[in-house]
This record gives C-alpha cells, sequence and structure tokens, in this order.
C-alpha cells in the first residue's frame, strides 16, 4: 500500500481515503525475483555502538519467536545471574549450543544492566547491501499527491491542465527499483502525465510509454525533453540526475482494418507488410525494397501481393497469384543469395495456381483480408 496523503481530510463523508493499492503480478513464483532497496541513512540510525564492539555499529534482533521448536526450551543465565525462560506460547528460536557460540562471540546483548532478555547482535557491516521491501510504502520514501501535482506544475506552462491523481516520481522510483535493473524495458500503456518514461529515463532503463490525446504533446513529450536538459524536479537529485540521452516520439498510425474486417483504402503496402511479417514470424519488419518478398525466416519465406507492390496497372493491380507472380517472387528468393529452397507463404487477393500445384511447389497461399491473423 502507497500512503498518498499525510494528513486526514476532514470533508470525508465516512473515513478519510489516505492509501492506494499497487499490485504485483508474476507468471509464476519462480519468475518472480525482486531486487532490495537502497539502505537509506534514516535506516543507518537504527544501529549505534553503545559497548564500542570493534566490529562497528549494530542493532539487535529478538531471539523468541512464536513458531515452535523442539530445542528451544532451554533456561538462559544472564551474566548478573538472573534467569530467563522463553515467555509463555514462544520458543528460543535457536538451540543452545548456537546461543552459547554466539553469547562466545560477543553477539549476545544483555541490555546495559547484564540483566535483560538477550538479544541477538546484527551488525550494519554484515547486513544485506539493502534493505527487504515491504508493503506498506510511506509518504516519506515514495511521494505523495501533493508532490506529484507540485512537480507537473513546475514542469508545464502555467495554462496546462493537471491530472487529478498524478503519481510522484518518488513513488514510480519505488517500483522500479524493486522489479527492475538498469538497461530493462519498462511498458507503461497509460503514461498521463508521462511520470514513468521520466523516472525510467533518469534510472537508466529503457521504456514504451503510450498515451492518446493532444496530452501526449503537451504533457509527456513536453515532460521527457525538459528531462533531458537537466531538470532538477524529483528525484533527480537523489539520482545524480543531469541530462542527457534521447527518445523517439511515434505517432500511431491510421487502424489496417475497417469495422468489416476489409483493408483500409489508404493503407499502404509497408504498412500491411510489417503487420503480415510480425504476425508470421513475431519478429518486426525491416522494410523492403519494392519487392513482394518480406523475407526469409527460420526456414521459411513469406511474401505480400498487395497494392500494386509489382507495379502492375491491371484491376487486381498484380495482387493475384500466378505462374507469372511466383516466378517474380522466386526471382527475389534467388538474388538473396542464400540458396533457399524452402517452403513459401504468398498473401494475394486469390490464387490462380491448382491446389495440387501449390501442394507440390510447398506454397500456402492466405487470402486478403480474411486470412490475416491480429486484425485490430
Amino acid at each position: 500500500m502507497w500512503q498518498k496523503l499525510y494528513t486526514v481530510k476532514n470533508s470525508a463523508k465516512y473515513l478519510s481515503d489516505m492509501h492506494d493499492h499497487l499490485l504485483v503480478y508474476s507468471r509464476s513464483k519462480k519468475h518472480w525475483k525482486r531486487n532490495l532497496f537502497p539502505r537509506t541513512e534514516n535506516a543507518k540510525e537504527n544501529y549505534s555502538n553503545p559497548d564500542n564492539d570493534s566490529r562497528g555499529d549494530w542493532t539487535t534482533n529478538a531471539i523468541q519467536a512464536r513458531n515452535y521448536y523442539s530445542l528451544g526450551t532451554y533456561e538462559i543465565v544472564s551474566p548478573q545471574g538472573r534467569v530467563h525462560r522463553p515467555p509463555v506460547g514462544t520458543y528460543w528460536r535457536i538451540s543452545e549450543e548456537a546461543f552459547h557460540q554466539l553469547n562466545n562471540d560477543g553477539r549476545i546483548w544483555w541490555g546495559k544492566n547484564g540483566n535483560a532478555v538477550p538479544r541477538v547482535k546484527k551488525f550494519l557491516a554484515e547486513a544485506k547491501a539493502g534493505v527487504v521491501p515491504a508493503t506498506w510504502w510511506g509518504y516519506a520514501d515514495a511521494g505523495t499527491n501533493a508532490e506529484a501535482k507540485q512537480e507537473v506544475r513546475e514542469l508545464l506552462d502555467e495554462n496546462t491542465e493537471i491530472f487529478l491523481t498524478p503519481k510522484p516520481e518518488k513513488l514510480v522510483r519505488q517500483v522500479l527499483t524493486v522489479a527492475t535493473s538498469p538497461g530493462d524495458l519498462v511498458l507503461d500503456s497509460f503514461l498521463g502525465s508521462g511520470t514513468t518514461a521520466a523516472v525510467a529515463h533518469k534510472m537508466g532503463r529503457q521504456y514504451i510509454a503510450v498515451e492518446m490525446g493532444d496530452h501526449a504533446v503537451t504533457h509527456c513529450a513536453s515532460r521527457l525533453r525538459k528531462v533531458i536538459q537537466g531538470e532538477q524536479g524529483g528525484i533527480s537529485e537523489s539520482e545524480g540526475w543531469a541530462g542527457g540521452g534521447g527518445f523517439r516520439f511515434f505517432r500511431l498510425g491510421p487502424p489496417a482494418f475497417d469495422e468489416q474486417g476489409r483493408i483500409q483504402p489508404r493503407i499502404g503496402f509497408d504498412v500491411l507488410a510489417a503487420h503480415i511479417w510480425f504476425s508470421e514470424t513475431g519478429t518486426p519488419w525491416n522494410g523492403g525494397k519494392g519487392s513482394p518478398l518480406l523475407g526469409i525466416r527460420d526456414g521459411r519465406a513469406v511474401a505480400l501481393l498487395y497494392n500494386g507492390v509489382l507495379g502492375d496497372k491491371s484491376p487486381h493491380g498484380g495482387n493475384v497469384l500466378t505462374r507469372t507472380t511466383l516466378a517474380l517472387i522466386h526471382e527475389e528468393i534467388t538474388e538473396t543469395g542464400r540458396g533457399f529452397d524452402g517452403p513459401l507463404t504468398v498473401y494475394g487477393e486469390q490464387a490462380r495456381l491448382a491446389p495440387g500445384t501449390l501442394e507440390r511447389e510447398r506454397i500456402v497461399f492466405k487470402q486478403t483480408p480474411y486470412d490475416i491473423e491480429a486484425r485490430a
């Protein structure tokens, strides 16, 4: 949970809403490996060295626990002679032998008077490099809604509309710290005011961010330009951010298909080719050279007859698989110089080759638009 407010709303009708929930998803437990939070100066303040131990600052952990432990029922005698037994309903969580080993090593703290219930020393120098993330993120570490609004106000023009519930950079930093490492790719499908991209950029992550409407320009792109210039809001100072890097801004093109599943008349060859190549191979298309051959991958060639790619001025514009168009495709395959002799998938309006011919020559014909997968 994130504590988004630090003051109670007196205007609340029932209870003052002061927190939000963050949900964590993973394909499975074995795929989830969380990172630690850096140990802050505040966390280090929990350590001290009242007995001048040569091993440095330390804190203590209790040696009793509620979980049953068969070897945890012995008596402990303090240096001043006081007898300690586990409190009712609890057990010592280490064996008697282990306790004496720790005591001989000066790792047991008996309190200033030597009679307190013993506790185990935990030295800062031996502690983990970071802090295990908890389920409660207070505003001091994760920021508040008010901080988020102020961050956005300082970056945008005075008349730019501010979102009602922006997220502070501190909160996004917490998320990215737990779930990612430098160089990882972060996806935000609802970028809002651009916070995720801004924080990812400052933390050395790659990112893909999606947003609809004019504020993709007025809020998101504008904010990222200022990040690149080295703006010092949000987490900039704590991350040592001084500017640099860059980003690419793309506008989504028109939909390839209409509501009836027909290809939009204005869709060009390259757009449809990229769509088909990705649906066939799961990889981006690098573009062609005015050829129906889209490429060869994993022992299979893929071709598209569409939009007059062959320069045919006939009614079908060269979009029909015939002996002539097939010969042109094979010619392009030969020119690749790869000695390819595998199966071929061809997309087109129709095929004028007999089914037996297609099977014999290892050709899979798919009719556009009906056989195009993942239409959107």
